[in-house]
């Protein structure tokens, strides 16, 4: 696509994307009536920037999560142990620690500050989203086939085109509409939804003390989970979790009393993830019943169906 065409393509999304804002939050209301929407699809909605190479992170460490046949990813490899940078952050824990009192290690980062915006639903529907297309993809967005910005495409369209893991129902969603649309047909319109929140957001690693915690969602009731992806525009990883509890955790940093609302999720049973998951080789563990606990990057959410 040569350079006037790229500028005239993103010209008329970036006029179709700001008429779009109201409308948006107009269909969320409509379809999930009891939920304000969460931050984290707030931000982008208000802030996010234009489609295109700019949209996309260069650097892995970038994204602390990436959610792909292996349920977790954390850095590239999920099945040989690396940790990038992180390794003192508290990544995976065990349940028997959620509780009011205990201290993590968290590193609460701005993830929604420089991320993309939501495509209208009419035109993400028209714009391939295929292995096989990427080279049309790549082209229509003048990406460079050999840059980190065409590896990370590249790989995020692979990851959602990776079969579920046994009793997941998965989707990614291209546009808000199809997000909202996948969550509805999974647990109804009278949901909640809930993001990480934290009041001072820092690429430091930080002590955080628990102060207390609140379950989310009935015990036998799927919970649906929404991860940002890294990509020219906004999608997301939605996917249902059984024999999975969602929680609110509120924390307050133990040094300068810095407040965070954050979401844990525990999966109680482990035996379908990859036995080299770097969870259970961090917490010393074998797959099977013994619940495994994680926070939320502050760029995904979680829903789950509220009580009558």
């Amino acid at each position: 696509m040569d350079l006037l065409k790229l500028l005239c393509f993103l010209t008329s999304v970036s006029l179709g994307i700001a008429a779009e804002h109201a409308d948006l939050e107009v269909y969320w209301k409509s379809k999930l009536p009891n939920t304000p929407m969460p931050k984290a699809v707030r931000d982008i909605i208000q802030n996010g920037k234009p489609p295109g190479v700019g949209a996309l992170s260069a650097s892995p460490q970038a994204i602390p999560f990436r959610y792909g046949r292996y349920m977790i990813r954390y850095g590239k490899n999920p099945a040989d142990g690396q940790l990038l940078n992180h390794q003192n952050v508290t990544v995976f824990f065990l349940k028997m620690d959620l509780h009011g009192g205990s201290i993590m290690n968290l590193q609460f980062v701005n993830l929604l500050e420089n991320t993309a915006a939501f495509l209208p639903r009419q035109v993400a529907d028209s714009i391939p989203f295929s292995s096989k297309s990427v080279p049309e993809i790549l082209n229509k967005f003048s990406v460079n086939p050999n840059s980190v910005q065409a590896e990370a495409i590249k790989e995020t369209i692979a990851d959602c085109e990776e079969p579920g893991i046994e009793g997941e129902d998965k989707r990614c969603a291209t546009s808000l509409e199809s997000m909202v649309d996948f969550t509805t047909s999974k647990l109804g319109k009278n949901v909640g939804a809930i993001s990480t929140e934290a009041q001072k957001p820092d690429p430091k690693i930080l002590k955080y003390v628990i102060v207390d915690v609140s379950k989310l969602n009935n015990d036998d009731k799927a919970i649906v989970a929404c991860h940002k992806q890294n990509y020219v525009y906004a999608v997301f990883y939605c996917h249902t979790l059984q024999h999975t509890d969602a929680y609110r955790v509120n924390l307050v940093g133990a040094d300068d009393g810095a407040k965070a609302k954050a979401v844990v999720v525990c999966h109680e049973d482990t035996s379908a993830w990859n036995p080299k998951h770097v969870a259970f080789q961090l917490l010393k563990v074998k797959p099977g019943n013994v619940p495994i606990c994680h926070f939320l990057p502050e760029d995904h959410f979680v829903s789950w169906a509220l009580k009558h």
